[in-house]
């Protein structure tokens, strides 16, 4: 049997228990369907165990059908490093304190050369001083191409990595904690106190050619560290909130939601393996042994929105192959939530 053909059978078992209970008599209902959406979705917990066997390293996914509250996961509730996939959470802080008057998007920020850091987007494109961006550029340089030197402008902004954790827990999102902007984050990975501007950071690999191993290599320190660390389901409960409206306005929703969706970076993740019509919103993160992505992924033809957060942390695997896992995740996901869905019974979809 092919592994469509299996989407396909257990899926339609799975929905035709759903169908029945459904049928049941109205107090039973609850705890029927809740025990039906566990069973139905259980092949794809299996698959994702599969996929992940033979990883050397630690997976986290948590995948969620917006609509119709269908969830699979593997290591849900387990810490993984967010890396740059936190830079949501400083995103929404900054909407947050825009939604309510605080900032204004088109407000110019002046960048002083201290806090630019070595990474796409400023250090890059602007290597002189002088430079001052909006907070709307910097939030779009920020997800777009993962700009360090915007995310900690952001991150001070906001009022610190205390004041985006605040905004988390504010939204009702727990098991995830921001506590440090990008350099001092890359200092305490690497053990290295110095500005990580590229000027410097070739002078180390220079006078310490084992640091560009660092890079790619588990750190059990870095891995172990509470800080900066999410659940896949705390990430997923994230995006969610966001999504719904229940995180930020109307507007800034929407903002944020078209930012992530012209994310360049990860093109080997998420989005590397989904089928045409698929549109994804997301956000990714690398260090050391850690590989992340986390986004939302729109259904065609009305089929609703997909959150996902994929986690890899102390893993020994090339980062090639950590994402060929992330893509591998996403489209065994996506193909099984498009067949749930389609398949549902008549008028049991309570899509929006």
């Amino acid at each position: 049997m092919t592994y469509a053909n299996l989407l396909r059978s257990t899926a339609l078992a799975g929905l035709t228990i759903f169908a029945v209970a459904h049928a049941a008599p109205s107090e039973a209902r609850g705890s029927t369907s809740q025990l039906v959406a566990e069973m139905t979705l259980s092949p794809l917990e299996a698959e994702f165990a599969r996929l992940t066997k033979n990883a050397k390293g630690t997976v986290g996914v948590t995948v969620v059908h917006l609509e119709t509250g269908r969830r699979a996961s593997l290591n849900p509730t387990v810490h993984f490093p967010m890396a740059s996939t936190y830079k949501v959470a400083i995103a929404g802080a900054i909407l947050d304190q825009v939604d309510g008057g605080k900032l204004t998007l088109d407000q110019m920020i002046s960048i002083p050369p201290t806090m630019v850091i070595d990474s796409d987007g400023i250090s890059k494109d602007f290597p002189h001083p002088g430079v001052s961006l909006s907070v709307i550029n910097l939030i779009e340089t920020m997800l777009v191409v993962s700009d360090n030197t915007a995310t900690d402008m952001l991150m001070q902004l906001a009022g610190g990595p205390a004041a985006v954790t605040a905004w988390i827990n504010k939204v009702g999102v727990t098991d995830m904690r921001v506590d440090r902007d990008t350099a001092r984050l890359s200092k305490d990975f690497t053990g290295i106190d110095v500005q990580w501007t590229k000027k410097n950071f070739e002078a180390l690999l220079l006078s310490n050619p084992e640091l560009a191993k660092l890079e790619d290599a588990p750190n059990p320190r870095f891995d172990n560290d509470p800080r900066d660390t999410s659940t896949p389901d705390a990430m997923v409960h994230l995006l969610t909130k966001i999504h719904r409206g229940e995180a930020l306005s109307v507007g800034s929703t929407k903002l944020l939601l078209e930012v992530m969706g012209r994310c360049v970076t990860g093109q080997n993740r998420l989005i590397a393996m989904l089928p045409p019509g698929v549109a994804l919103a997301h956000k990714t993160g690398t260090i050391g042994g850690s590989v992340n992505d986390v986004g939302i992924m729109t259904l065609p033809n009305g089929g609703g929105h997909v959150a996902i957060a994929v986690y890899i942390k102390a893993s020994s695997d090339p980062v090639s192959s950590r994402e060929k896992l992330i893509a591998q995740i996403a489209r065994t996901a996506i193909d099984y939530m498009q067949l749930a869905v389609a398949t549902m019974p008549h008028g049991s979809k309570n899509i929006r």
